[in-house]
């Protein structure tokens, strides 16, 4: 038999092999299944984010219905799937949200954003091509700033207006 103890060598190729990889969003084109694709995984280590990536791929990842307790705090404050401690205790502490080892985070928490906004903003300026460079801080009506108009007009011309197609 192959699963013999210690036969652990192998003389044959697999038999079987997929044509084409697994997609998880072929059939399953809802809301939900876009957003668990688009999240980001911040506050975990190398290997969390490795399990967490491997569950989105073959949709075995399933969202909170409600904030589980984080083990730090004793509050109902995570808000995360298979994470065990929360956001603010994870990145206070510096350990991982999800293992709650003191690894290396690979991609630490942002603080001062929320995660899902800084997600769908850059996706916007991606679908868009033109935010970043529209994106000024120099009115052109108000003259407070001290420059004439001849400054504006030059730096309006140095801008790349160029569409490209996706």
């Amino acid at each position: 038999m192959s699963s013999e103890k210690g036969n652990v060598s192998r003389t044959r190729p697999q038999r079987y092999q997929n044509a084409r990889a697994f997609r998880n969003d072929k059939y399953d084109t809802s809301a939900r299944r876009k957003k668990i694709n688009a999240k980001l995984h911040d506050g975990v280590c190398q290997h969390c984010k490795g399990i967490l990536e491997w569950r989105v791929k073959f949709s075995k990842y399933k969202l909170l219905s409600k904030p589980k307790k984080c083990v730090k705090c004793l509050q109902k404050t995570v808000k995360d799937p298979y994470h065990i401690i929360c956001r603010p205790c994870a990145g206070k502490l510096e350990v991982c949200a999800k293992c709650g080892k003191e690894e290396e985070i690979v991609i630490p928490i942002d603080k001062g954003q929320d995660r899902t906004q800084s997600v769908t903003t850059k996706n916007s300026q991606e679908s868009s091509g033109l935010e970043d460079e529209l994106d000024f801080d120099t009115n052109v009506s108000s003259t407070d700033s001290g420059e004439d108009s001849d400054v504006l007009e030059e730096r309006f011309k140095s801008m790349n207006f160029e569409r490209t197609e996706i």
